[in-house]
């Protein structure tokens, strides 16, 4: 039980570290909800994968296809984060 929650939270820090890098901007968040963006987006990218995918009866904790499925649902939470608190620029003329 304790392996699963820190390989969840290094999953997490991984995958919100690089969605931060690859979403352009400058996001406003510590570690801690970088790792909380990773654990929501991994989330996400399992549950979007098994809309798309289905059932894995091999399904494993740590696999490859978990952590790429990480990374892009973190990609798409923090894609829908920065377009949510973005500020509005005032119109120039």
């Amino acid at each position: 039980m304790l392996w699963t929650i820190l390989g969840l939270i290094i999953i997490g820090l991984i995958a919100g570290f690089i969605a931060r890098a690859i979403i352009p901007g400058k996001q406003s968040m510590g570690i801690l909800m970088t790792i909380v963006l990773g654990i929501v987006g991994s989330f996400v990218g399992g549950f979007l994968g098994f809309l798309i995918f289905g059932s894995d009866p091999n399904g494993g904790f740590l696999q490859p296809s978990g952590i790429i499925g990480s990374i892009l649902g973190s990609i798409i939470v923090l894609g829908i984060y920065v377009f949510a608190t973005r500020r509005r620029q005032p119109h120039t003329r």
